[in-house]
């Protein structure tokens, strides 16, 4: 069964969102915490699909981040929906840094809003989930349509989203090189050849954080760079997530 947790410390707004939910997915088994300690405990024993929460919990303003950081130390891939009333232009870049999924402000948005976003991302959490065996034996799993953490050999990878897209491109096209000028399309800003040499760099030392034998990543000379087969793991099963033994 497809379970879910609201964490809202409103009750008529957390019976509003569960009410919601509920009416788009009848089948969905509902979970409405409205402490931090009680949703902590939730977290630690029960594995959701999806969590819905807001940021200010009763009188802790920023107990949403902490319950995100707790669901991220599970490596579970949880993906978290944060409905708030912290204004959208400050708080969806701190959310999106935290890996939520997505970030709606209370007020702006309507049932139509709510139901199209929380769906789309139990959507894609269900296909990943399907996924993960295949993602397993192909040591690196990107999701190119959300380019959300991507994770090698069941480990996460933090990135930000310019390196995620660079990353995608060089795994895409294995074996080949890539351009600098290729790379450029898929660069935002400062679109020379030492930002795209920066991006790579800090993909490189994301890798080896929890791998430090990672090689994956070749530099062409005056060229580009191209992705290659790592090297094999010597002794990555021995290391914690953080690669330290």
């Amino acid at each position: 069964m497809t379970t879910v947790a609201v964490i809202e410390d409103d009750l008529p707004t957390s019976n509003q969102l569960a009410g919601w939910i509920k009416a788009a997915r009848p089948d969905v088994r509902i979970d409405q915490w409205f402490t931090r300690d009680e949703a902590e405990a939730a977290l630690a024993r029960e594995r959701y699909d999806v969590v819905v929460l807001d940021i200010e919990l009763g009188h802790e303003r920023n107990a949403g981040v902490a319950l995100i950081n707790a669901i991220n130390k599970r490596r579970q891939g949880t993906p978290v929906l944060v409905v708030s009333a912290m204004p959208a232009a400050i708080y969806r870049s701190i959310m999106k840094a935290l890996d939520a999924w997505d970030y709606l402000q209370k007020t702006t948005f309507e049932e139509a809003d709510f139901i199209e976003t929380f769906l789309d991302i139990l959507r894609v959490a269900k296909a990943s989930q399907a996924q993960a065996p295949v993602a397993a034996a192909s040591e690196l799993a990107l999701d190119p349509l959300w380019q959300r953490t991507p994770t090698w050999r069941g480990a996460r990878i933090n990135l930000p989203l310019t390196a995620q897209r660079i990353l995608a491109t060089l795994y895409q096209r294995a074996g080949e090189v890539v351009s600098y000028d290729e790379l450029f399309d898929v660069v935002k800003s400062g679109r020379n050849r030492d930002n795209v040499r920066k991006h790579v760099s800090t993909i490189r030392d994301a890798f080896r954080e929890v791998d430090p034998a990672f090689d994956g990543i070749e530099n062409i000379p005056m060229r580009g760079f191209r992705w290659v087969k790592a090297a094999p793991r010597v002794g990555f099963d021995k290391l914690s997530p953080n690669g330290k033994k």
